[in-house]
């Protein structure tokens, strides 16, 4: 069985930080993509930052210069580290795993991961 298993996360006042942890298990052969996502309440689940497995590294604009994000392939794990936290920041987030190959029943297969999603809190 694959899953993402997330860590990290809480309550922090502005202008601090967090890191968040999101590890792969399983019989993985490779992931293209991970990430972060984040939900605030009432609004839509937004594309916080991804990184490739070809290293390249997406952000959302509003978290540039703020948040970076980092990957050990050896470990299947994806780090973000969060910097200058802001109470617009305050949101659900959720790791992201795409195109994650793996072996099942002696076939490879493809799927997508999320993460049960860890609530990051910023207050002002």
């Amino acid at each position: 069985q694959v899953q993402l298993v997330e860590s990290g996360g809480g309550l922090v006042q502005a202008g601090g930080s967090l890191r968040l942890s999101c590890a792969a298990s399983g019989s993985i052969v490779s992931i293209n993509a991970m990430g972060w996502y984040r939900q605030a309440p009432g609004k839509q689940r937004e594309l916080v930052a991804r990184i490739f497995s070809v290293g390249r590294i997406d952000y959302a604009d509003s978290v540039k210069g703020r948040f970076t994000i980092s990957r050990d392939n050896a470990k299947n794990t994806v780090y973000l580290q969060m910097n200058s936290l802001k109470p617009e920041d305050t949101a659900s987030y959720y790791c992201n795993a795409d195109r994650v190959a793996y072996y099942s029943e002696r076939s490879m297969r493809f799927l997508e991961l999320w993460g049960q999603g860890t609530l990051v809190t910023v207050s002002s």
